[in-house]
């Protein structure tokens, strides 16, 4: 089976509190990604970026000092174009980078049926979808795991290759590189 995971592809990483040009570009690649993955056959899984009110008192907020994702809010939700897609489907709230949650659910997809391949998708590529990457490696070692660079973006340009160039070292299949 191959699995397709939408990384935190919400408001507040497109178009809010966190939102960047790069991260606006990538959303019609990665709608056309996933209409591809749903033709495909594939088990579609997405993550969601989840934060309290009292985000700012966590040691990510103490860090990143920009409250984003607060459950509940315009933020937090997955971009519009991207909605109507998580309709039966997974949606796993994540409240860090990486989630166990995730990495949960693809073990118990691979209990039922192998896991040949999971290709990664979303934001930021530097910071969830790098950390999601490895935990799945680590969950699922003999599987595949690629990340589409086309439809990803980082918190910078520059952010975004070092990370896809991190995760090919870690022997991470790197597609579609521009």
């Amino acid at each position: 089976m191959d699995v397709l995971v939408v990384v935190d592809m919400q408001n507040d990483f497109v178009s809010g509190a966190l939102g960047t040009a790069e991260a606006r570009a990538i959303v019609p690649y990665v709608v056309g990604r996933v209409v591809d993955g749903v033709n495909r056959g594939e088990e579609i899984l997405f993550t969601r970026d989840t934060h309290t009110p009292d985000y700012l008192g966590t040691q990510e907020g103490k860090k990143l000092p920009v409250p984003h994702c607060i459950r509940g809010t315009e933020g937090w939700e997955i971009v519009e174009q991207l909605r109507e897609y998580t309709v039966g489907r997974q949606v796993l709230d994540k409240p860090t980078f990486g989630s166990r949650r995730l990495g949960e659910a693809l073990a118990a997809l691979q209990e039922k049926e192998p896991v040949e391949k999971v290709t990664l998708i979303g934001l930021c590529t530097d910071i969830c979808v790098i950390s999601n990457a490895l935990l799945i490696k680590a969950f699922l070692p003999e599987a595949e795991i690629a990340v589409d660079a086309g439809c990803c973006a980082g918190v910078t340009p520059e952010s975004h290759r070092n990370a896809l160039a991190a995760m090919q070292v870690c022997q991470i299949t790197v597609e579609n590189m521009a």
